[in-house]
């Protein structure tokens, strides 16, 4: 199991976006959390097999009304969520 992090930027925000990443990690078994940050990227951090999780990072780029101009992969600690969950505060800048 591993952990990553992912950035995305573009039009990522009030277009259903992290409810559409929510939807698709509840579908391949991923728990995690999806937030909007103060910059305008959403940040996803999400556990699962790595293949699991580079077919998650593919299929975002399928979420309707979304235009991700640039996604960022990085290594996370490995942290066990119980479930995948929307976090609604924004983190400041």
């Amino acid at each position: 199991m591993k952990t990553y992090e992912i950035l995305v930027s573009g039009h990522v925000q009030r277009v259903g976006f992290r409810a559409c990443i929510k939807k698709v990690a509840i579908n391949l078994g991923i728990a995690g959390e999806t937030m909007n940050l103060a910059d305008g990227r959403v940040r996803v951090i999400a556990t699962a097999e790595p293949v699991i999780l580079e077919k998650f990072i593919s299929m975002l780029y399928g979420c309707n009304r979304v235009v991700i101009r640039d996604l960022q992969v990085f290594d996370h600690g490995f942290t066990d969520f119980k479930e995948f969950s929307i976090i609604r505060q924004a983190l400041k800048k």
